[in-house]
């Protein structure tokens, strides 16, 4: 992940997210083959990750960010997105 701003910071830094934890990613049998772990890799970038349980439902929305964890998450991810929309 890079930076897309002229100044070199990450346009995400200081916001509210989340993606699958690096938990997941163990217990899915994908951290051995990856060259990052997501969560770490954000939360690197300046990213202020918040994660649940692995496998549980969970969507954090930071003004017009809209994040799921996991599958589990992807109805509710996208009940906020079109309640962000309709906000507009």
């Amino acid at each position: 992940m890079q930076s897309v701003r002229p100044d070199g910071s990450w346009p995400f830094a200081g916001r509210r997210m989340t993606a699958f934890s690096d938990e997941e990613e163990r217990q899915a049998g994908l951290a051995d083959k990856a060259p990052w772990l997501l969560e770490s890799r954000l939360h690197e970038l300046g990213g202020k990750l918040e994660t649940a349980p692995p496998w549980t439902p969970h969507v954090v929305t930071d003004g017009n960010l809209v994040t799921g964890q996991n599958p589990q998450s992807s109805a509710r991810t996208a009940q906020e997105l079109v309640q962000s929309l309709l906000a507009v």
